[in-house]
């Protein structure tokens, strides 16, 4: 499927954010979304190029640049010691009520948008699986995807109280969580913790740990950590569960 990449500034309770978007080429069509929030170093290479995939699969993907209070519009942190640094400060300086106020208004931008079916999901990776936890709460997501989502067990999504697994039954949609086994971001504890609130919780989710270590998904600086067969696999367990649980294309009359 043929896609095109555009962006929209819309206005947040915290001033402009630069939604990135990719979606089906074409206008005879609409199609779900997916909410997509990426790692702490915002919409980088890899970052595009996983929602291009998912754009391919015919979804409308938007990805909101995560600290556009704090960056100029179309900042991508570098994947260095620096980069990692200042993402994971911008992180702990955010409110988490701002978090929620740019989950909010995303969703509805892609509930209304001109190509969408109404439908949408969430999608996140490292500490945007966190957000798109977050994210899922809200009604009008109708499944959730998060790989390997950080700072759930440690409950450091941002500042102020973070409550999300304390929330966990506010979660109405399906709801898919793919780690890595090996990975010391969150080890075997935390996500004994993430499991045990889901069940309590009576959340419907599914729960796949894969033989990767963190970042396993990035074609970029992974520090030797980039795995493509588990990457595919992982690509390939998020299409089924959001063509499962969102739908597909209709027709515009």
């Amino acid at each position: 499927m043929l896609i095109v990449e555009e962006f929209s500034d819309v206005e947040t309770a915290n001033g402009k954010m630069r939604i990135h978007i990719w979606r089906p080429k074409g206008e005879s069509m609409k199609f779900p979304a997916l909410a997509f929030f990426s790692e702490i170093f915002q919409v980088s290479g890899p970052i595009r190029r996983t929602a291009a995939d998912f754009a391919g699969q015919g979804y409308i993907v938007g990805c909101p640049e995560v600290y556009h209070e704090a960056l100029p519009a179309g900042t991508a942190l570098p994947y260095t010691p620096d980069g990692t640094a200042e993402g994971n400060k911008l992180k702990s300086e955010k409110d988490l009520s701002a978090t929620d106020d740019d989950a909010k208004v995303l969703v509805s931008f892609l509930t209304s948008h001109a190509f969408s079916t109404g439908r949408v999901g969430a999608l996140g990776i490292c500490y945007g699986g966190g957000l798109a936890f977050r994210c899922g709460m809200l009604p009008d997501v109708k499944a959730t995807c998060t790989v390997y989502g950080t700072d759930l067990h440690k409950k450091s999504l941002g500042r102020g109280i973070d409550d999300t697994l304390d929330r966990s039954k506010e979660i109405k949609g399906a709801l898919c969580c793919i780690w890595g086994r090996q990975d010391p971001h969150v080890p075997r504890e935390g996500r004994r913790m993430i499991y045990e609130a889901l069940s309590d919780a009576d959340v419907n989710f599914e729960w796949i740990e894969l033989n990767g270590v963190h970042a396993f998904m990035r074609d970029e600086s992974s520090y030797g950590r980039y795995d493509p067969e588990l990457a595919q696999l992982a690509l390939g367990i998020a299409f089924a569960f959001y063509r499962r649980n969102l739908g597909g294309n209709v027709m515009i009359e």
